[in-house]
C-alpha cells in the first residue's frame, strides 16, 4: 500500500511540474507517440514544413539570419524541398557563440528557459530556449522511456556532475527528492554502496555512461547484482564503449542504450528496445558530411540553430534498413567520435578518430574489448592509458594495431589496470591533447 501510494504522490508531482513549467509537453508527448508509427515520406513530409516555417522565422525575426541569407542571396520561398537546406551555410559552435545576440529572435514568448552548453569542448554557450521547445525536448526523451515502459516519476538512480557550492548542492538534493530521483556525489566506499543498496528499489538508471560502467565493475568485483529490477540503463553525454556492455549486462541484466543530443540541438537520436539510435526526425534534420554530422533543431524558434557543425563524426545505417521495433525513423549506427582533436607525430598529424577505430578494430578482429583513455603531453608521443588488464598477447595486438595507423612516427606508451573515471564527476574523454 506505501508502495503504490509513493508512485501517486511522485506522479501527481511530476504532473504539477509539468503543468507550471512545460503546459505543451502532454501534447507534444501525444504527437510523437503518434508519429512514431507514420511512414518515412510522412515523417519527412512534417520536417519540410516545420523547415520552412523555421526559415521564414529565422530571415523575418533574427538579424542575424536575414543578415546572412541576404548576402548569400537566399530567400525563404526558395526552401522547397528537404535537400534545399543544402543551399543554406554552415554554422559553428563559434558562430552562436559569437552572435548569439543577433541570432535570438524578436518574437516576445510567454516562456523561455536559460539554456547553457556544457563547455566539454572549450567553448559554453548559453542562450533562451522557448517553452515549446523545451517541452518538446523534454518529451522526446520521455518518448524513448515508453519504449522500456518506463514513467519519468518512477523512482531512478542518476550520475551526473555536481557543484562544490553549498547552495547549489542543496538545491540539487531538493529537486532530486522532488523528481523521485537518487545521485551520488562520491565513489567512496559507504556512498557507494547507500547508492547501490537504493538502486534494488528503482526503476531506471541514467547519466554518465562512464560512471555506470565503474559502479556496474563495483557491483560485480563485490557479487552485489542480485535483485535489480531496473527496466533500462541508459547512458548519456559520453561515448559508450562496446566494453561497457558485458559489465552492465553482468550488474544489472540490461545492456546500455544511448540517449545522442545536445542542448543546441535537443534530442538527436534514441536507442529503441531492439538496439537501434532512431533519429528524432520530428525534432531535427540530420546531415552527415565528410563523416560529421550537421543538425538542424526544427522546434527551436527563439533560437534558431540551422545547419550546425556539433562536432561529432557519425555513421548512419543504410536507408533501406528495416528496425524490428517497426518504426521507420532513420537509423544512426554508431557516434564515432569528436571532430577536430589533432595528434601531432614527429613529422606527421592524424585526426584523433584514427584511436577510434584502434580500439574498434581489435574489439572485431580480436574479441579485446578496451576501455581507454589517451592523453597527448608532447608532440610525437602518446600515453594509451586502458582499464583492463592486459596480457602478453593483448598487448602485442594492440602495439600492431597503434603501428598500422601511426608507422614508426610515434612514441607510445601503454598503460593498463587503470582507473579512467574522473574524480569530478565531469565527462571522461577519450583523447586528451596537452599541447597548446
Amino acid at each position: 500500500m506505501v508502495k503504490i501510494t509513493n508512485i501517486v504522490f511522485y506522479k501527481l508531482i511530476f504532473n504539477i511540474g509539468k503543468k507550471l513549467r512545460n503546459p505543451s509537453l502532454n501534447n507534444w508527448f501525444n504527437f510523437l507517440k503518434e508519429s512514431e508509427r507514420w511512414s518515412l515520406s510522412s515523417i519527412k513530409t512534417y520536417q519540410l514544413k516545420k523547415l520552412q516555417k523555421l526559415i521564414k522565422i529565422a530571415y523575418n525575426q533574427s538579424d542575424y539570419y536575414k543578415q546572412i541569407f541576404d548576402k548569400i542571396g537566399i530567400h525563404p520561398s526558395e526552401i522547397k524541398t528537404l535537400e534545399d537546406i543544402q543551399k543554406l551555410p554552415i554554422l559553428t559552435k563559434s558562430d552562436l557563440i559569437k552572435n548569439k545576440s543577433t541570432i535570438q529572435t524578436s518574437i516576445k514568448f510567454k516562456k523561455v528557459f536559460k539554456a547553457n552548453t556544457s563547455g566539454s569542448t572549450g567553448q559554453s554557450l548559453n542562450f533562451l530556449r522557448n517553452e515549446s521547445a523545451d517541452s518538446f525536448n523534454r518529451a522526446s526523451i520521455f518518448r524513448g522511456y515508453s519504449w522500456f515502459n518506463v514513467k519519468p516519476w518512477e523512482l531512478n538512480g542518476y550520475f551526473w556532475g555536481y557543484n562544490l557550492s553549498i547552495f547549489k548542492r542543496l538545491k540539487l538534493k531538493l529537486l532530486d527528492v522532488l523528481q523521485n530521483r537518487f545521485r551520488i556525489f562520491s565513489f567512496e566506499e559507504k556512498p557507494l554502496l547507500k547508492f547501490i543498496k537504493k538502486l534494488k528499489k528503482a526503476n531506471f538508471l541514467h547519466g554518465y555512461s562512464s560512471m555506470i560502467y565503474e559502479v556496474a565493475k563495483y557491483i560485480n568485483k563485490n557479487n552485489l547484482s542480485n535483485h535489480f529490477k531496473l527496466k533500462m540503463v541508459k547512458g548519456t553525454s559520453e561515448k559508450i564503449f562496446d566494453s561497457y556492455q558485458s559489465e552492465v549486462k553482468k550488474a544489472f541484466g540490461l545492456k546500455m542504450i544511448s540517449e545522442y543530443g545536445a542542448a543546441e540541438t535537443g534530442i538527436i537520436a534514441f536507442e529503441c528496445s531492439k538496439g537501434n539510435m532512431h533519429i528524432n526526425m520530428e525534432g531535427v534534420i540530420v546531415e552527415v558530411i565528410d563523416n560529421e554530422v550537421i543538425v538542424t533543431n526544427l522546434q527551436m524558434t527563439s533560437f534558431p540553430v540551422i545547419r550546425y557543425k556539433l562536432g561529432d563524426y557519425i555513421k548512419l545505417a543504410p536507408k533501406e534498413k528495416k528496425c524490428s521495433c517497426g518504426m521507420k525513423h532513420l537509423i544512426i549506427e554508431e557516434v564515432t567520435g569528436r571532430v577536430g582533436s589533432i595528434i601531432y607525430g614527429s613529422k606527421n598529424n592524424y585526426p584523433s578518430l584514427y584511436l577510434y577505430y584502434i580500439f574498434k578494430n581489435l574489439g572485431i578482429e580480436n574479441a579485446l574489448f578496451l576501455t581507454y583513455q589517451v592523453i597527448q603531453k608532447s608532440k610525437g608521443n602518446l600515453i594509451f592509458k586502458v582499464a583492463e588488464t592486459l596480457n602478453k598477447n593483448d598487448l602485442v595486438l594492440v602495439k600492431k594495431e597503434i603501428e598500422k595507423y601511426f608507422k614508426h612516427d610515434l612514441v607510445y606508451e601503454i598503460i593498463d589496470h587503470q582507473n579512467l573515471n574522473s574524480n569530478n564527476q565531469q565527462k571522461t574523454k577519450s583523447f586528451i591533447s596537452e599541447i597548446g
